[in-house]
């Protein structure tokens, strides 16, 4: 058996991550754990008043590719670590593009046996805004998905 799972760097992706390691040690499976590089989309900081809706759009710029890749990098450097400690065998990959799409299509490519996630608990009104990647993974993965909350090892 083979599990993938997807981490962001964030403490749900660990718990995540830590919940995968346990899972793969109980059934004896492997892990691919993946990291969805998409360059974020930064508001230059101005100790200035609020800009106006004039000044926005020269203050908003995409971070530079290598930068989120070399998040991912370290992201993956940590969770290949996690799980070697723990003797799970581990591959690791990066991705380019939307967090959902990337890896749901990647779970079909490698054929794994389930996606494993991290649940931020975002708000309501933010979910709504800018979306869940648990949320989408769920509604349009073709392989069992486990969304993991609060989860300690």
């Amino acid at each position: 058996m083979q599990y993938l799972v997807a981490v962001d760097g964030s403490e749900s992706s660990t718990e995540a991550l830590e919940y995968a390691i346990d899972l793969a040690t109980r059934a004896d499976a492997s892990l691919l754990v993946a990291y969805a590089v998409e360059p974020r989309v930064l508001v230059e900081e101005n100790d200035e008043e609020a800009p106006t809706n004039a000044e926005v759009g020269q203050r908003i710029y995409t971070e530079d590719l290598e930068v989120a890749e070399e998040r991912g990098e370290e992201a993956l450097d940590d969770a290949r670590e996690r799980a070697e400690r723990a003797g799970v065998p581990v591959e690791t990959t990066l991705l380019y593009g939307d967090p959902v799409d990337t890896v749901d299509e990647y779970a079909i490519e490698v054929a794994v046996d389930g996606i494993v996630v991290g649940h931020r608990g975002l708000s309501d009104r933010v979910e709504g805004m800018v979306g869940s990647v648990a949320k989408g993974l769920v509604e349009h993965a073709t392989v069992p998905v486990t969304v993991v909350k609060g989860y300690e090892a």
